[in-house]
């Protein structure tokens, strides 16, 4: 496993390279047309693509989280030591900034910006839990029959959840407070946040349980009990 600094640097670095997309290629779209759902398409295609690239390029580095939901839930799992939990949050925190700052350095727009987007609600709040446990379920799953097609679950996961949930599927913390600060397209109010956040966890919480019973090895059969016996 390589050491602690780039794992951390590819967690840093692959948020801000998703963030980058997420954010640049909303700009993009809303220059390009004034059709919303054109824009959310051309918002989604993108995102769903450098998923499945990074996942590919940095999951044998760091495991690919880019996502403090989803390093929850393999801390809670035992899965990676605490600290260095904490260190992965930070790290993705700080580089899904870092996307957005050169997102908005690339298209021209004043860097530091304050989204006045407005995001909030029941319905919202119940899209970004529902986004966000399909995500860690999809990661899980992928992870106990096809985990060769993990960078191809998740992108494609996450490309129809932008279709199919009310928020657009941000179904990560690191995500949302990077888009707090771009007033564009993929933004979302700082005070929105909270209720994002807090459905994100509780989301990646409620399939880290489902996933925990439904996929765990089952008892041995009967069957498997007699041979066994047999073999004493």
């Amino acid at each position: 496993m390589p050491d602690l600094s780039r794992r951390l640097t590819a967690e840093a670095l692959g948020t801000a390279m998703l963030v980058a997309t997420v954010v640049g290629s909303g700009i993009m779209a809303d220059r390009l047309t004034n059709d919303v759902a054109l824009s959310l398409l051309g918002n989604t295609i993108p995102t769903g693509a450098i998923l499945v690239v990074l996942i590919t390029i940095l999951g044998p580095i760091s495991g690919a989280h880019f996502n403090p939901a989803v390093t929850m839930v393999f801390a809670l799992r035992r899965e990676i030591e605490a600290k260095a939990a904490l260190l992965y949050i930070i790290a993705q925190i700080a580089g899904g900034i870092l996307g957005s700052l050169t997102a908005h350095a690339m298209f021209e727009l004043p860097i530091i910006e304050i989204s006045a987007t407005v995001r909030t609600g029941t319905g919202q709040w119940i899209a970004e839990a529902v986004a966000a446990f399909g995500l860690v379920f999809t990661i899980l799953a992928g992870l106990r029959f096809r985990p060769d097609a993990i960078p191809w679950l998740v992108g494609l996961y996450i490309t129809a959840a932008y279709w199919f949930t009310a928020s657009t599927s941000f179904a990560n913390p690191a995500v949302a407070i990077a888009r707090a600060l771009s007033n564009t397209f993929a933004g979302i109010r700082p005070v929105d946040l909270p209720g994002f956040i807090i459905a994100e966890f509780l989301g990646a919480l409620l399939a880290m349980g489902l996933a925990s019973w439904m996929l765990a090895d089952q008892n041995l059969t009967p069957q498997a009990l007699n041979k066994l016996k047999g073999a004493e």
